[in-house]
């Protein structure tokens, strides 16, 4: 009786610990993108951030990760749109700096 008790606790023991591991590591399954749709560029100014999805990880295709204000999901896009959210970021700076100066 006493054996099977401390079976039992040492089973009760891996599964916490088991289910502390999962839910404390970063190692969860990641979220693709699956396929690339175009931005409307009106949309631009809402972009908060975005950031590269490699195929030569986890994920299957290239894509750039555009998250938007109001949605709690990012847009999938074709990476050539990071060149283009780069030229608008600079802008912006320009823009911030200009009016910094004036002030």
């Amino acid at each position: 009786m006493y054996v099977a008790i401390m079976d039992l606790r040492g089973a009760l023991v891996i599964i916490c610990l088991c289910a502390l591991a999962i839910t404390f590591t970063d190692a969860g399954i990641p979220k693709c993108c699956i396929s690339i749709r175009p931005v409307n560029l009106k949309k631009l100014p809402k972009i908060v951030r975005w950031e590269m999805q490699h195929s030569y990880g986890v994920c299957d295709i290239d894509a750039l990760k555009v998250y938007i204000v109001g949605r709690s999901k990012p847009i999938c896009a074709h990476p050539s749109l990071k060149n283009q959210l780069e030229k608008r970021m600079v802008k912006v700076q320009r823009l911030h700096q200009l009016k910094s100066k004036r002030n």
